[in-house]
């Protein structure tokens, strides 16, 4: 039953972080995009990513990850204390990185294409930031809490993990991040991320 439980929690993780990097990814394209096309809407397409990443990995993700996973690790053992520093410090950087992608958007909404450099280079900052953030998460965090974690403890994560989110406070919350999910993976541009 724990190894079950264990795997049904770490799989919920790992495709959120999977669905985070293709949003992030589709950023990368649409950037590349809006250097292409000045008439295509790019602009509300990149404003849609960026809010679907403050709505669930903000707002829902991280602060599940520091309760549970996070919480219970420095319950069990204090090896991973540094890295979990690290992670939450990163957490709350990633909604600071948001803000500035956000600013810097909107200079190029207002300013034109005179803009799009400093806008890229966002992008471009924040995906390296978020890669490195996955990478440490799952190559030391979960190995760790496989290790450490109990067969309780994991019951616990997988049902957090699992339950029913209400970030906009109404019943179809979840639907409605799902569906937004779908549209912009549905409304990326196809081309390759440049180099």
């Amino acid at each position: 039953m724990e190894h079950a439980t264990r795997r049904s929690a770490i799989q919920v993780m790992l495709s959120e972080h999977s669905r985070l990097t293709s949003i992030v990814s589709g950023m990368l394209r649409v950037v590349d995009d809006m250097a292409c096309s000045a008439s295509s809407p790019s602009a509300m397409l990149m404003r849609a990513m960026l809010y679907y990443i403050q709505e669930f990995p903000d707002q829902i993700h991280h602060p599940k990850e520091e309760q549970y996973l996070f919480g219970g690790l420095r319950e069990r053992t204090d090896e991973c204390n540094g890295v979990i520093g690290e992670l939450e410090r990163q957490h709350e950087e990633g909604g600071q990185r948001i803000c500035a992608l956000e600013r810097a958007l909107t200079r190029y909404e207002l300013a034109g294409a005179d803009m799009l450099p400093a806008l890229r280079e966002e992008v471009m900052n924040y995906a390296d930031f978020y890669a490195r953030h996955r990478h440490l998460e799952e190559s030391v965090i979960l190995p760790a809490a496989q290790r450490y974690l109990t067969a309780a403890d994991w019951l616990e994560i997988d049902e957090a993990f699992g339950a029913n989110r209400d970030p906009l406070e109404s019943l179809e919350s979840e639907s409605n991040l799902d569906d937004l999910y779908a549209l912009i993976v549905q409304t990326m541009p196809n081309t390759q991320p440049r180099a």
